[in-house]
């Protein structure tokens, strides 16, 4: 595939906005600036989550990364890599940084949606139905192997992820805030599993891949293992964050700023897509503000109160590569989803 040319990678400086409150000095890519919002409580609580999972998780700070971003742009996540390179103890640890409520269900092919959901049982002393919620019912969601579930158990999700409820018997139940999904799959080629529908997937913020660790890696997780012995990992981890908490992060995020040029930037590379001769589907406008809130995040957690292009590229891929479908003629060529979002983007000129 011909190599398109990279354009070159200055530092952003957002344009100021009119009088703005200042808060503490903060740094970030070599450049002194103040915060318009005071970001001091969330960068305080990620440097702590990473200090905590480091206890347990070795490398993975991309992965690690991605998820906070997912919390803080309240969007769900999936996992995908093959089994055992810590997806769910990941998954899990993240979780217990949060005083909130956690379930995990593992899917398997006899699975049915009231497993998830819940089911009306008739209740003979009060004569009438009453629901028995699920273990969809809680803060996180750790759905274990979802591609191992048929399509009608995946379809249970659909309404729950989108819009944070369920309809069952005419009757909607709203979740507690925060609801987050992760989930984890290995991959479709592997026997025994049921591709995610092209509606279910686009529920997911990202689709992270995770990969196999280098050797040095490797030796360092043997060795943890080796001086905790038979101590529970999860017992490591304390809370950080309460639901009112994060609730409040997700609220400031939201008023980080992005310029307009930024904002056609993201427009640009996910209209891009759409033209694209390599795939067969582009993304949807859904995509554009999965990027637009995870750039905001990734912004945030790193210290800054306004996105530069390389927040946006850095979420781009995992906002994009499950949203996309590369054209069967590419794809038997062996070119990849993340081959083609990489192309756009190197196709697209930066903002200056």
């Amino acid at each position: 595939m011909e190599e398109l040319p990279q354009e070159n990678n200055h530092s952003y400086q957002p344009q100021p906005q009119g009088n703005q409150p200042e808060t503490t000095p903060q740094h970030s890519s070599g450049l002194d600036f103040q915060n318009r919002i005071d970001l001091s409580k969330i960068q305080k609580g990620v440097a702590e989550i990473r200090n905590q999972l480091g206890k347990v998780i070795v490398g993975q700070e991309e992965f690690i990364e991605l998820l906070m971003v997912s919390i803080f742009a309240n969007g769900h996540a999936l996992i995908e890599g093959v089994p055992g390179v810590a997806k769910t103890i990941t998954t899990k640890l993240i979780a217990r940084t949060m005083d909130v409520g956690f379930s995990r269900i593992q899917f398997t092919p006899d699975l049915m949606p009231s497993d998830i959901l819940g089911t009306s049982v008739f209740d003979i002393k009060k004569n009438e139905f009453d629901f028995k919620k699920g273990p969809v019912f809680s803060n996180i969601i750790l759905i274990d192997e979802i591609n191992r579930a048929p399509a009608k158990t995946q379809a249970a999700l659909f309404e729950v992820m989108a819009e944070r409820q369920i309809t069952m018997d005419g009757v909607q139940y709203e979740m507690e805030h925060p609801f987050l999904v992760f989930a984890t799959q290995n991959p479709v080629e592997q026997e025994g599993t049921y591709r995610l529908p092209e509606a279910q997937l686009d529920r997911f913020l990202f689709k992270i891949e995770v990969g196999y660790p280098s050797l040095d890696e490797e030796i360092a997780i043997l060795d943890g293992n080796h001086l905790r012995k038979n101590e529970d990992p999860t017992e490591l981890i304390g809370a950080i964050f309460s639901a009112k908490e994060i609730a409040e992060f997700q609220y400031i995020i939201q008023n980080v700023l992005v310029e307009p040029k930024l904002i056609r930037y993201i427009a640009s590379i996910v209209h891009t897509t759409r033209n694209n001769p390599f795939l067969f589907l582009g993304a949807s406008p859904r995509a554009s503000i999965s990027i637009l809130n995870a750039a905001k995040a990734v912004a945030a957690i790193r210290g800054r109160d306004f996105v530069i292009p390389e927040d946006i590229k850095f979420v781009a891929i995992p906002a994009l590569k499950h949203r996309i479908v590369v054209s069967p003629e590419k794809e038997m060529e062996g070119i990849s989803s993340t081959q083609i979002i990489n192309q756009i983007i190197e196709s697209i000129e930066i903002p200056r």
